[in-house]
């Protein structure tokens, strides 16, 4: 576009795109100024089963981004939940906020509602929680509580904080579990709740202040601002 004289900076079409430019300059593409960066947005999604987290799917299958309300802006999902997975996913229109959300380093927990087909015992547990290794790839710790059994399945309350392509199933069978369901009721300080499959409701801007504290900014957010 520069090459092409369609940016100009303070009135002044730019023939090279080696120029700096601070938050003072003007800059213009095609003779209009570019939109400001729009503040920092957050929503909760309830993704149902059977719909891929990814923005298209080259086997025709649902995506979570076919169905979103029309007025929501371009949004980017926090993680990902596998093809059978459930629950919460969050959606936002910021790269940096999303990038941060999922670096291990920050320490968000996720915490899912498990279904697992198997005889659990504590040992099976201890070891989760030791972290294991699946086809070569180890697994930190993932902690599982038992929470009651209901014929050949039983229910567990599981928490991580890497979210690695299918870590929890892999993990499991690992120690003789199959997982079966499997929803994911928090992250982070943000929760599933009695939020419908399918539904999409956005996260008011002063829970984003309380949970990222004064530095969350009111017009933009950065990697560096949280």
């Amino acid at each position: 576009m520069v090459m092409a004289g369609r940016v100009e900076v303070n009135g002044q079409v730019l023939t090279t795109p080696a120029f700096n430019v601070s938050k003072s300059d003007r800059i213009h593409l095609d003779g209009a100024p570019i939109p400001a960066k729009e503040p920092t947005r957050l929503w909760r999604y309830h993704k149902p089963a059977g719909v891929v987290s990814s923005t298209r799917d080259d086997r025709g299958r649902p995506t979570v981004f076919d169905n979103l309300p029309s007025d929501l802006p371009r949004v980017v999902s926090v993680g990902r939940l596998d093809l059978n997975s459930e629950g919460l996913l969050l959606l936002t229109n910021d790269g940096g906020l999303k990038r941060w959300l999922e670096l291990p380093s920050t320490g968000w927990l996720r915490k899912y509602r498990v279904r697992a087909k198997g005889s659990p015992t504590e040992a099976k547990l201890e070891k989760l929680r030791q972290g294991v290794v699946s086809d070569g790839e180890s697994f930190g710790s993932i902690d599982a509580t038992l929470d009651r059994r209901t014929g050949a399945n039983a229910w567990f309350t599981v928490g991580i904080r890497e979210g690695r392509n299918r870590e929890i199933r892999r993990a499991f069978e690992v120690v003789g579990l199959r997982v079966n369901r499997l929803i994911r009721v928090s992250y982070g300080r943000f929760r599933l709740g009695e939020l419908a499959p399918g539904k999409v409701e956005e996260v008011p801007k002063r829970v984003l202040r309380e949970c990222f504290g004064k530095s969350f900014p009111a017009n933009g957010h950065t990697s560096s601002d949280v």
